[in-house]
């Protein structure tokens, strides 16, 4: 049953060379995960509070931000082949903290796919009608679910159409917008809100695609090389930041005020409903899949059997489908929140086990001669949890500076600090049970 239902796509083993993918197929999902409607959201409330130039400053430092992070964490993604959930087993939490990242990116990212399921619909109903909001939001889901089912090669085609035509519809109603203004006039005016500070402003544009970051081996695991990472990180992100994050800068200006999404999505009738479908496709797939990934990792090691990533994907997709057409998501969005806090620090422990510590990067890179997964992994690493909750709790209270980026520092420095006085040990040792040799495609 599994078998037919979809593509495994390596959920839980190295993605084979010859399944690699150009740097520049898997750059169109990276920018299309960054150039979303609410990148336009983020655009605006930064433009409501900050002048043209201290804007693109804002965007700047926030962009820095993001590309260092992604490229650290998409490295080894892209070295190991493996998911951020699989990877986490040998970058410091073993098996059974992978199994808590796993859940957490599974809840997390299948409530977000239904939340953008959701609004989607509200946008349907507004512009055409035809059916109730529940009724689209069901229709979404599963229209999204069946591409990722099919997995990253057909997310990969869905790219190649959405983020164009996306691209193409968002630059015509911007156009036909601000082509009643001086755009010179424009760059040159006052804030038309309250003012942000340059440190509030970088924390908007850092925050808004944190969680993206974190999870950015889940995409570049099908990338060639460290080369491809860089290059597809610096253009997808930078043109998602810059391209619709300060367009939506500009357009808060000139509506004077930050709820400037009406205007792209609706501004000619039929465009504005393409733009909902093609900006909500483009996006909500990653979180499916991302989802299914995180989801398989937890089965597999709470219970020691192999899921199939294609059938997991298919039961998220339906309940979160589902849950969006009840109307009962919204009461999830705190939760959400407060989830994303525990994000930013799994970064930070990643990266200094794999760079810095490297208590089991020697076990990851015997195994990828073999074309494997190491043979087992520790159950628990006490030291891990303890660096995760407390960088979590200064990320959820400390206020000064980037929330999100004080908690992977924190997280970082900690974990390189008990590596050094040799706090970083396994407990008990698990047999990694999907630890077969890659499959030839």
């Amino acid at each position: 049953m599994a078998s037919s239902v979809g593509v495994d796509d390596y959920a839980l083993t190295r993605v084979p060379d010859s399944a690699r993918y150009s740097w520049w197929s898997v750059a169109i999902q990276r920018f299309g995960q960054v150039s979303a409607l609410s990148q336009f959201l983020l655009g605006a409330t930064v433009g409501f509070g900050m002048g043209f130039w201290q804007a693109f400053l804002a965007f700047t430092l926030g962009s820095v931000i993001l590309e260092l992070i992604t490229i650290l964490v998409g490295v080894i993604g892209m070295r190991e082949g493996l998911s951020t959930s699989m990877i986490a087993r040998w970058t410091g939490f073993g098996r059974g903290g992978s199994a808590l990242i796993g859940l957490a990116i599974g809840i997390s990212l299948i409530g977000w796919f239904g939340i953008q399921s959701a609004v989607s619909a509200q946008g349907l109903v507004s512009l055409i009608g035809g059916l109730p909001e529940w009724a689209w939001a069901l229709v979404f889901g599963l229209v999204v679910t069946a591409i990722v089912v099919r997995g990253f090669h057909s997310m990969a085609w869905t790219a190649y159409l959405t983020v164009p035509a996306f691209l193409i519809l968002v630059g015509w109603s911007i156009i036909s917008e601000l082509s009643s203004h001086d755009v010179g006039a424009l760059v040159s005016s006052a804030p038309p809100g309250p003012g942000l500070s340059l440190l509030e402003g970088t924390t908007l544009v850092a925050g808004g695609f944190i969680v993206g970051a974190v999870i950015t081996p889940d995409m570049t695991r099908f990338n060639r090389t460290t080369g491809d990472v860089v290059k597809q990180t610096l253009v997808g992100i930078t043109l998602g930041e810059y391209v619709i994050g300060m367009a939506g800068v500009l357009l808060a200006h000139a509506v004077k005020s930050a709820e400037i999404t009406t205007i792209v999505t609706s501004s000619v009738g039929w465009v504005g409903l393409l733009i909902v479908i093609a900006g909500t496709i483009k996006i909500n797939d990653w979180n499916l899949y991302s989802s299914g990934l995180g989801v398989v990792n937890f089965i597999g090691t709470v219970s020691g059997r192999k899921a199939h990533r294609g059938l997991i994907t298919a039961v998220l997709g339906i309940v979160g489908s589902v849950l969006a057409a009840a109307g009962i998501l919204g009461a999830f969005s705190d939760f959400l929140t407060l989830l994303g806090v525990a994000f930013p620090p799994i970064a930070g422990i990643m990266v200094a086990e794999y760079f810095v510590v490297k208590k089991w990067r020697g076990e990851l890179e015997a195994a990828r001669a073999k074309g494997t997964v190491p043979e087992d992994a520790p159950v628990w690493v006490p030291a891990t949890i303890v660096v995760w909750v407390a960088s979590a709790l200064i990320g959820k209270f400390v206020e000064w500076g980037l929330p999100s980026i004080n908690s992977l520092v924190v997280a970082f420095l900690l974990y390189v600090i008990a590596g050094k006085l040799g706090l970083i040990r396994g407990v008990g040792r698990s047999r990694t049970a999907d630890a077969d040799p890659v499959p030839a495609v």
